[in-house]
């Protein structure tokens, strides 16, 4: 049994400087938190200033995870862009709440309250 392929996302808008979107859920489920930090850093090589981590299937964050999404966000704040966490659950959301994460990480549905 072959394990399934990950598609490299490509940033929207046509190159370097786009968005791109990853879908977490689908990469945990494949591969790992090793195979989704590949995906993020693969993102961030090809120029992306904001990437949008699709939650909506994830019950719970893996260890690790946070860390990489902060890497991510302080690569793409750089470039003028951020990390954005589409469709984050009263778990997921908790956890940033604790941490004081909620601050650095955009929710898709609130936009506003990131810095």
């Amino acid at each position: 049994m072959s394990a399934p392929v990950i598609e490299r996302p490509a940033p929207a808008g046509g190159g370097a400087g786009g968005t791109v979107v990853v879908p977490f859920a689908e990469v945990l489920a494949a591969g790992g938190l090793a195979d989704a930090r590949w995906l993020l850093h693969d993102a961030l090589l090809s120029g992306a200033r904001t990437v949008v981590v699709d939650l909506a299937r994830v019950a719970e964050l893996p260890p690790g995870s946070l860390t990489t999404f902060v890497w991510v966000h302080r690569i793409c704040r750089a470039r003028g862009g951020g990390v954005v966490l589409r469709g984050a659950g009263p778990e997921v959301t908790g956890v940033l709440r604790r941490t004081g994460l909620w601050r650095v990480l955009t929710d898709a549905a609130d936009t506003g309250r990131a810095a």
